[in-house]
């Protein structure tokens, strides 16, 4: 019995001993390991690009379009064409009748028979006269002087008439619709024997909608952070949503050079040929748009910005010290964000910025670079 207390006493202290040298072990490795671990992840400042796209929305719309209205009070005779038609420049569309305008026609045509009778008259008279006068005393100069100032009061008159008979033969004309350019015919609002007119009971709406089709114009509202992104002849890519497997591209055309005051965003154009009529006026495309870094800025992870409520900043580690310096924002992808400020190459910033580091903070442990 007591060579076995003897045995058991001196395994237990054994196991003590082994145990009090397993925590000492333990509290250097954490030691150890809470040393290391101590300074923030940092990076290195250095060039690097930013290469991504944003997506806005733009609208699809008829490089040329036109509601056609009738320009004298007429009634819709003959329709040619119907919604869908394709036309051609100066292709009857439709003709219109208006029997008054053959009445004006006639008794202008017989105003411009009588006036033109006066002047030959009084211009036979002016120019007999003026044959006699050459024999002195036959006729006075008073006489003379009248038959000369009839003579231009009836040719001013009879140049009213010409002008009046011109005008009404405008107005005729004005009974057939014709296309002012190649396109497609995209709404019709009246049937025959409808009165239309430039007032009126029935001159609301217009009697054909003209849209050219096999050009677009691409228009997209580009907010202010991004406009810097376009230039003329800059390339984008587009997509429509009845045609997601197709991608789409065109220049940049024309730029408004002005910010919208409601949506504070320049409105920019891109023209796109539309081969197989693929595309249709009205369609909501998704354009995107080349984001690359710009002169004067660096690219820095999205987790080195700090978003506070002084505002935007990354952390920059100097001699120790903790500096929050104030930045621009500009374009994000992919993980990146360009900024603007007071930073140089080889500048050692805090991979994952946070209110945590106090501005003027001496930094604990030595940072870890990434």
């Amino acid at each position: 019995m007591k060579r076995t207390h003897h045995s058991f006493l001196i395994t237990l202290c054994l196991m003590l001993i082994l145990q009090a040298c397993g925590h000492g072990d333990t509290d250097k490795n954490n030691g150890k390991e809470t040393t290391s671990a101590d300074g923030p992840e940092a990076f290195l400042l250095s060039p690097d690009s930013l290469s991504s796209t944003i997506r806005i929305p733009g609208e699809l719309r008829a490089y040329q379009e036109v509601d056609l209205y009738a320009k004298v009070n007429s009634f819709i005779k003959t329709l040619k064409v119907d919604i869908g038609s394709e036309v051609k420049t100066g292709q009857l569309l439709a003709v219109l009748e208006a029997p008054e305008i053959n009445s004006q026609l006639a008794a202008a045509e017989s105003r411009l028979k009588s006036r033109e009778a006066l002047y030959i008259s009084s211009k036979a008279t002016y120019n007999r006269l003026l044959e006699t006068s050459k024999t002195p005393g036959t006729v006075s100069r008073n006489d003379l002087d009248i038959a000369f100032a009839q003579q231009e009061s009836d040719l001013a008159q009879l140049e009213a008439a010409r002008a009046n008979h011109r005008e009404i033969i405008v107005n005729r004309d004005y009974l057939q619709i014709k296309a002012p350019f190649d396109g497609v015919i995209t709404a019709r609002n009246v049937s025959p024997g409808a009165y239309v007119g430039p007032s009126g009971r029935g001159s609301e709406q217009p009697i054909f909608t003209l849209r050219e089709q096999k050009n677009l114009r691409l228009v997209v509202n580009v907010p202010e952070g991004y406009i810097s992104y376009l230039s003329p002849q800059s390339t984008i890519s587009f997509t429509v949503k009845s045609l997601p497997n197709l991608h789409f591209e065109a220049k940049v055309s024309r730029l408004a050079g002005a910010l919208d005051n409601r949506l504070r965003s320049q409105r920019s154009e891109m023209d796109v040929e539309n081969h197989g009529n693929l595309l249709l006026p009205g369609m909501v495309a998704e354009v995107s748009i080349p984001v690359k870094s710009r002169p004067g800025s660096f690219v820095v992870p999205s987790s080195a910005v700090l978003n506070s409520t002084e505002g935007m900043y990354v952390v920059k580690l100097t001699d120790g010290k903790i500096i929050w310096v104030p930045v621009a924002v500009g374009g994000n992808g992919n993980g990146k964000t360009e900024v603007f400020g007071e930073l140089h190459q080889k500048d050692t910033l805090i991979l994952r910025a946070s209110e945590e580091f106090r501005n003027q903070a001496d930094v604990e442990g030595n940072p870890v670079i990434k």
